[in-house]
């Protein structure tokens, strides 16, 4: 579909780009009031630009508004890709055109408060304001939350808002020994203020040198000479405290003194990336993007890096990505920017290859809450998507199986999975009609030539939704048979086969270049074998229903006084064979199409009678 109401206009864009030079630079388009809405930059500008004019199908949804609103475009030549990208960095942040992706930082810097009241309070705020003592500011709201929460399990002070004046009954925190519980009116204002000043103390000076657990260590002996035995346990539960924090911390530290570690998960044109930065060995913040409108994870990493370390001045020298593609502008660009050599890996084993996996599994669980679906659901298909060399998580995949005896009854079963999970009401069946006999090929062409005329009627709900990726139960000879059937359709879905072995248990995926082993990849493995079950059960299904049906209607008819017709009508009020052997002369007679002769006829052609 045309996504100008204005052909000629379409028309003229197209031969504009078609005019082009095939030499790196950077595109403006502009709308019909000349304002700038997206800038890009490209190896080859003409191959770039007419993307973008002709068939808007592969488009995205924010790419064909964007395109919908292109009245004309201008370009500017240079000499490489490098220098395409630091003019397109410049009029990006220049210009902040609507369609590009404009990272904004949400969080602003963020404060550690101390509240100021009776009973105060270490809080996290936004703001600061007359009232109260602040600490910062952060640039990073996770540096502060992991702060507040450490000093809050050290010293043992609320998260609460209750007021401490008035005795009340203590929550969770108390009980496994997080907490002092002041409300229970067992802590003196004076003790809980010590323990107040202590953790801002902690906050401001301690953590860095470790003076804490030496002053501690010194408060607890003191304590202990003088026979203040509690207060001596309250400080060793401190140090102890402490030092399972520090436990918890060396979990998450790199062996490399200052790297960022970025993944994605991509599911339909929906994205999150999250960036995990660590410096000085410790991990110091936690990022997570959500971004719409993309395509593909190699155009989103296009833009997206040079919008995250655009305004940065902290840029370490190496960088962790889950993806391989050239960074060779990239590398130049902070290199430059930064004053140091910066370097993009994609590990593939050891800690680092931990760390990328840990990055990739936060940003599957983080885009999982804006998709209604499981971090482990948003796992399994970006792990597919990987493994087949999709440019996305296939959000609508559709499986075909076919299934006959001998060539008798042959027929076919489609079912789909939306977001990772059974779509039942897009599941259709098949009766193979243009040929007789067994021949998997033939029927697999049929059925999705059948299944493609469909969507280019359009009357189907479930038909005229494209899939972004087919599965065949089969390996090349099914693909062989189904590409053409494509091909003549115009549709460009990625096609793949399910290979079995020999007992029957999913082994690998077909594809062009020969199969694709998935059993290592168990997540993968589990979801395709599952696909491959269900296809099969529901093809295996339909044949059965068919199969039972021809038996019955031949067995039937065989009785003096029922015909095809009355056979299957039979069929179709007793449902199985079994009820129909079952059921009395009266029952029988009481069916649509009998009457008592019939009846009685199949009463006792069933009874030996």
């Amino acid at each position: 579909m045309n996504m100008y109401a204005d052909p000629k206009k379409l028309t003229e864009l197209k031969a504009k780009a078609n005019r082009l030079p095939l030499t790196p630079g950077v595109y403006i388009m502009k709308d019909r009031k000349e304002k700038i809405i997206y800038i890009g930059k490209a190896k080859a500008l003409k191959n770039r630009v007419t993307q973008y004019f002709g068939s808007g199908n592969q488009h995205t949804e924010k790419v064909k508004r964007m395109v919908s609103n292109v009245d004309n475009f201008d370009y500017i030549l240079c000499d490489s890709e490098f220098e395409a990208l630091i003019l397109e960095n410049s009029l990006i942040k220049q210009n902040q055109p609507k369609y590009n992706i404009l990272l904004k930082d949400d969080k602003g810097y963020t404060y550690i408060k101390i509240t100021d009241e009776k009973w105060k309070k270490l809080t996290i705020s936004k703001f600061t304001d007359k009232k109260g003592e602040y600490i910062g500011p952060y640039s990073s709201a996770y540096v502060v939350k992991e702060t507040v929460d450490e000093a809050r399990k050290i010293f043992r002070l609320p998260d609460c808002n209750r007021s401490f004046d008035t005795p009340s009954k203590p929550c969770l925190n108390y009980h496994i020994g997080i907490c002092d519980a002041p409300c229970r009116g067992k802590i003196t204002l004076a003790e809980y203020l010590e323990s107040l000043d202590a953790a801002v103390d902690f906050i401001k000076h301690g953590e860095a040198d470790g003076d804490t657990v030496e002053k501690l260590n010194e408060k607890m002996l003191e304590a202990a000479e003088k026979l203040e035995f509690e207060k001596a346990a309250k400080l060793r539960d401190r140090i102890n405290a402490i030092n399972k924090i520090h436990e918890k911390q060396k979990v998450v530290r790199a062996s490399y003194k200052s790297e960022d570690v970025i993944a994605s998960a991509l599911i339909g044109e929906k994205a999150g990336v999250e960036v995990i930065s660590f410096r000085n060995y410790r991990l110091s913040d936690k990022q997570f993007f959500y971004i719409d409108g993309v395509s593909d994870r190699e155009s989103l990493y296009s833009e997206f890096l040079q919008q995250y370390y655009l305004e940065k001045n902290d840029i370490p020298q190496r960088i962790l990505i889950d993806t391989e593609p050239d960074y060779e502008a990239a590398e130049r660009w902070l290199s430059e920017k930064s004053g140091h050599k910066v370097t993009f890996l994609n590990p593939k084993l050891g800690e680092q290859k931990s760390l990328l996996d840990m990055c990739l599994a936060n940003a599957a669980e983080n885009l999982s809450e804006k998709t209604d679906r499981t971090g482990r659901e948003m796992s399994v298909l970006d792990e597919l998507s990987r493994l087949l060399g999709l440019p996305s998580a296939p959000r609508y995949i559709e499986a075909y199986d076919i299934s006959n005896t001998a060539g008798s009854e042959n027929v076919a079963g489609m079912v789909v999975y939306k977001d990772g999970r059974p779509f039942k009401a897009a599941y259709r069946r098949f009766k193979i009609k243009s040929f007789s006999g067994q021949d998997d090929f033939r029927s697999m062409a049929e059925v999705l030539d059948r299944r493609f005329e469909e969507y280019e009627k359009g009357e189907d709900e479930y038909f005229s939704v494209l899939p972004d990726l087919i599965l065949l139960d089969g390996g090349e000879g099914q693909m062989s048979a189904v590409e053409p059937v494509l091909e003549r359709h115009g549709i460009d879905v990625p096609l793949f086969g399910m290979v079995k072995d020999s007992k029957h248990r999913t082994r690998a995926i077909a594809a062009k270049g020969g199969d694709i082993a998935i059993k290592s990849n168990r997540a993968a493995f589990t979801f395709v074998t599952g696909i491959q079950d269900e296809v099969h059960r529901f093809a295996i299904g339909y044949h059965k229903t068919r199969r039972t049906k021809a038996m019955l209607n031949t067995e039937l008819t065989g009785i003096p006084g029922i015909g095809k017709n009355r056979a299957a009508a039979l069929f179709r009020h007793f449902k199985t064979i079994k009820a129909i052997k079952n059921a009395t002369a009266e029952e029988l007679a009481a069916a649509p199409g009998m009457n008592s002769s019939s009846a009685l006829n199949v009463y006792n052609y069933f009874h030996n009678e």
